[in-house]
């Protein structure tokens, strides 16, 4: 290759970067433009949420003389969690999306609806609902 053809070249590729050289600026994007990014809290903010938390529920209480020890992460004392609790099939332990509507119980898919809840017998749902403590007693 020899030197003017090199030359040729880089001319060819200046001329070509000038043409590509838009003016105006786009009107969907703005210049500058940052994705935000998310921010996650720290362990010491959680814990500091959680004791304003405890704080506005002894105050709500109106009870000055209980005392729930400061939140931390070598003590369990803590009130109970805001998240509804989670539900498991009574029969497999898995998650129970569904609940039978003649005895209550959940189950995790059709199939074992079809071979074990709908053909149980009764009595034996009760036993299921009471390892839940979920049964009731007929007085």
């Amino acid at each position: 290759m020899s030197n003017g053809s090199g030359n040729e070249r880089m001319d060819f590729l200046k001329r070509v970067a000038g043409e590509n050289v838009i003016g105006v600026p786009s009107r969907f994007k703005k210049y500058g433009y940052r994705k935000p990014s998310r921010r996650h809290k720290s362990g010491r903010q959680v814990i500091a949420d959680e004791s304003k938390r405890i704080s506005l529920l002894l105050q709500e209480e109106g009870n000055g003389e209980k005392r729930v020890p400061k939140v931390t992460y070598f003590n369990v004392n803590a009130p109970p969690s805001t998240r509804p609790t989670k539900k498991y099939c009574d029969i497999t332990g898995l998650v129970g999306r569904y609940r039978s509507p003649v005895n209550n119980l959940r189950y995790h898919n059709a199939e074992i609806y079809q071979l074990v809840v709908k053909p149980m017998a009764p009595g034996v749902d009760q036993e299921y609902l009471k390892l839940r403590g979920d049964h009731f007693v007929l007085k």
